[in-house]
């Protein structure tokens, strides 16, 4: 039987923000983040950013998030990351999430590239036998050499982006969140990063993928939400349905050395 690997039921995420006293604050807070207003009985104003969202996700779901931006693509995508607690509702996930959302979180800049293996790893919940066990590839597939002997700070911003994108892309997850397809390096880099990064999709049971390009959700997924206002408003199959570029569209989200 081919069981949930995640399952959401009506979940709302909410951001407190202020006293409400002026209208123009609540129209301008409306207008820039694109999610709904709401006041409770204290007066506070919030952002609802996710408003009730449900779905059931299985196993070989890749999953196409689409709206403008404020629409609650990257909010939704932290709440599965764990790092959104939602206001209500209930989520269930079973497996072994990898986060590519921020790939650079828990690295520190007074730390060794080879220190910095183990905090990204331990940020990404690994232990440390394991982060250990991968080093050696990890060390390699950088090309950094003896530049992981030195600290972070001494790095240039595309060879911390080599490390970091290393480092998350080293084990193969269950569960796989991505906001927009990375793009890592130079052209050389970039060809071997997009064959690891194409493997970890393809191991995974289940992806998430947020993207302004409906190019890139029709290559990629077999599902895809529109959100708008923190709602699904339309599921569809992104192979069966001709979707049009939004002015933003970008492929991939590229760093450069």
């Amino acid at each position: 039987m081919n069981t949930d690997v995640i399952r959401a039921r009506d979940l709302r995420v909410e951001f407190p923000t202020y006293t409400a006293d002026r209208s123009l604050k609540r129209a301008v807070l409306k207008a820039t983040t694109g999610g709904r207003i709401a006041r409770d009985s204290r007066s506070y104003i919030s952002v609802r950013a996710i408003d009730g969202i449900s779905f059931n996700l299985k196993s070989g779901n890749r999953v196409g998030l689409l709206g403008h931006n404020g629409s609650g693509k990257t909010t939704l995508l932290r709440v599965l990351a764990g790092a959104y607690e939602p206001v209500s509702g209930s989520l269930e996930m079973h497996g072994r999430i990898a986060s590519l959302l921020d790939i650079s979180m828990g690295m520190e800049g007074d730390a060794t590239g080879y220190d910095n293996i183990l905090l990204r790893g331990l940020m990404m919940g690994l232990d440390a036998k394991e982060i250990r066990k991968q080093m050696p590839e990890i060390a390699e597939f950088t090309e950094l050499g003896e530049y992981l002997d030195m600290p972070l700070r001494t790095y240039s911003s595309g060879m911390q982006i080599r490390l970091a994108f290393a480092v998350s892309t080293a084990i193969s997850a269950d569960i796989l969140l991505m906001d927009e397809w990375l793009s890592v390096g130079d052209e050389n880099f970039q060809q071997k990063a997009a064959k690891r990064l194409q493997r970890r999709v393809d191991e995974s049971s289940v992806l998430v993928i947020a993207s302004h390009s409906p190019e890139l959700i029709s290559k990629v997924c077999n599902r895809a939400f529109r959100l708008d206002h923190g709602k699904i408003i339309e599921e569809f199959d992104p192979r069966q349905k001709t979707m049009s570029s939004p002015p933003e569209a970008s492929f991939a989200r590229s760093e450069s050395l």
